[in-house]
């Protein structure tokens, strides 16, 4: 099934240029469905069936950059002036247990290599010099049809972060898991699948469904339970409060929404300053209406983002932390203020500022130094 009108919408790509005349490469993964369901691709993931690292040496020859290797993986990095790419040799993978971290044998076919992705859809190459497509059984009826479907029946028992996957691409494409694919999602969850992995890594693919449209990925959270399995019994997502979070705050701020009280996201490995924003902010009371500036500012100003967020106080993240005063700290220290009186005074101006006492530098420093 050769498709030259896919290679033509490739050549903005400088790694197709520096890989032009490899007959061994293929485009594989995602930017091949991205293409066939005619949306752009943001970058493109490429497989050598046979070894990479020659074939990495001579693109980047051919495009005057310079290549970093890594035999054991049987990988490469090739950096140009144009653009940064990875080649990997087409492998096998094989779970030495349900959960584990796969151990990798290269040397396969590319046929071999689809077949240990999570996805039919997921699992299309593009032959570089010619345009053939190579498909898993399925796979074109299954992109047209807009179904999510496992290439075979241990997927997730094997990996089960492709269960998050399953609602990541979901939320993305708009696809529904095909019948036994969604089987064997809800036996994976109910027999305990997340158990088998790493917080780390259950984390991390938390962390990327929340890029995906909201609230569509945190939503799709609900079938067969896995948001609880992931996040407890505090998962509890509504629509809408998770829709209104996220408009104002992004991922975080719209996970928080969907959840009741804080869980322990340390476990999951969140960052440091997420994890806070996402503690602080889960279970977050909504603004009062009629809330004056004042009161926004005493409530939010210590908080991230993300709690005002899921508390629905759009005027504090639009306009009202955005306020500064004209005068400052150096502006006290010289008219005589020293140590913990300098902040009590710019707070005392602040809440003058924003009540509308004190709209200028003069009358912002007499409620300063009035304090």
């Amino acid at each position: 099934m050769p498709s030259v009108d896919l290679l033509d919408r490739l050549g903005s790509f400088p790694a197709v240029a520096a890989l032009h005349g490899e007959d061994a490469v293929y485009v594989v993964g995602g930017a091949v469905r991205d293409l066939l369901l005619g949306r752009a691709p943001h970058e493109l993931d490429f497989v050598v069936e046979g070894d990479a690292l020659p074939v990495a040496r001579r693109a980047a020859e051919r495009a005057g950059g310079r290549v970093t290797t890594h035999e054991r993986f049987g990988t490469a990095t090739v950096s140009t002036p144009e653009a940064t790419f990875d080649l990997a040799g087409a492998r096998r993978e094989r779970y030495e247990r349900p959960g584990a971290l796969p151990d990798v044998e290269l040397g396969a076919s590319l046929r071999e290599d689809l077949e240990r992705r999570d996805f039919t859809v997921n699992a299309i190459a593009l032959h570089l010099t010619d345009g053939q497509l190579v498909l898993p059984p399925g796979a074109d009826e299954d992109l047209r049809a807009g179904r999510l479907r496992v290439l075979h029946d241990r997927s997730f028992e094997d990996d089960p972060t492709r269960l998050l996957r399953l609602a990541r691409y979901a939320a993305r494409l708009g696809f529904e898991p095909e019948e036994r694919t969604d089987r064997l999602a809800a036996e994976a969850i109910a027999g305990g699948a997340l158990d088998t992995v790493t917080g780390s890594r259950l984390g991390a693919e938390l962390r990327l469904l929340l890029r995906e449209p909201q609230p569509a990925a945190l939503m799709a959270l609900e079938r067969h339970g896995l948001g609880r399995a992931l996040l407890g019994d505090a998962f509890d997502p509504d629509e809408r409060r998770i829709a209104a979070a996220h408009e104002l705050g992004g991922g975080l701020a719209a996970l928080a929404a969907s959840l009741r009280e804080p869980v322990d996201l340390d476990r999951l490995a969140f960052p440091a300053p997420e994890r806070d924003a996402v503690t602080r902010a889960a279970g977050a009371e909504p603004a009062p209406d009629g809330a004056s500036d004042v009161e926004l500012w005493r409530r939010f100003r210590r908080e991230p983002p993300e709690v005002a967020a899921v508390a629905g106080a759009r005027r504090w993240l639009d306009d009202v932390q955005h306020r500064r005063l004209a005068i400052d700290g150096n502006d006290l220290v010289a008219a005589g203020l020293e140590g913990p009186a300098v902040g009590a005074a710019l707070d005392a101006a602040t809440e003058a500022m924003l009540d509308g006492r004190a709209p200028g530098r003069e009358e912002q420093l007499a409620a300063a130094l009035g304090a």
